[in-house]
């Protein structure tokens, strides 16, 4: 087996997210009194957490207490509407059910809350994912590699058996700060060339293609 251990993004890498993300989100602004954004916008919002999207998404001038007001309503909204639209990507569950056969552990380390990490893992992969982690108090976000090393050390598994995977530059990025081999998939939020351009040797156009890659039988 070429990796023991597969930790995988969550937006754009195992579910389809981009529906709720940017409901959510006009549905927050609207009570806040702020324009929409359309879902091409909110897609090259995601990637690096609430925070960066609310900043990304809100009028230039919007004052601190605006943005406070602001997370709140996304908060108190996504928890109520995180999983209308989700769904997972072609063959992904059966892709980690198959890890899973072949000894591999899995773990999801997300920019997403984590209350919504831990649910969406839990709703869509049940019993899929040995550990589920997302944006927490006093953790560095994605790029920082401090959640991929806590999955590690908690897993025991070396850097050099563990491989990252997702779809985006934020994803690319947490790989090599935690000295983990990457894979970026070519069906999430970012193009292969935003991959490429942020190191990924290695990209795949479907889950059949990543498991080969993965176990190292293709």
């Amino acid at each position: 087996m070429k990796y023991l251990l597969a930790v995988f993004d969550m937006d754009g890498t195992i579910l389809d997210t981009l529906d709720d993300l940017t409901n959510t989100l006009n549905l927050s602004l609207e009570e806040e009194g702020m324009p929409p954004r359309t879902r091409d916008e909110v897609r090259s919002f995601v990637g690096n957490g609430v925070g960066k999207l609310l900043e990304r998404a809100v009028p230039q001038g919007t004052t601190e207490e605006e943005m406070a007001a602001l997370a709140g309503a996304f908060r108190k909204n996504y928890a109520v509407h995180c999983a209308d639209l989700t769904r997972p990507y072609d063959g992904v569950p059966e892709l980690i059910a198959a890890l899973r056969e072949r000894g591999v552990k899995t773990a999801v380390v997300s920019n997403k809350v984590d209350f919504a990490v831990r649910q969406l893992a839990e709703d869509y992969f049940p019993g899929l994912f040995d550990i589920a982690v997302g944006e927490r108090e006093g953790v560095r976000r994605k790029p920082a590699p401090d959640s991929v090393n806590e999955v590690m050390r908690t897993l025991a598994i070396p850097r050099g058996r563990t491989v990252y995977i997702g779809d985006s530059d934020v994803d690319a990025d947490t790989a090599a700060n935690a000295g983990v081999d990457f894979i970026g998939v070519e069906w999430g939020f970012r193009p292969r060339e935003v991959l490429v351009e942020h190191g990924a040797k290695v990209t795949v156009k479907s889950a059949e293609e990543l498991l080969k890659k993965i176990t190292g039988k293709g």
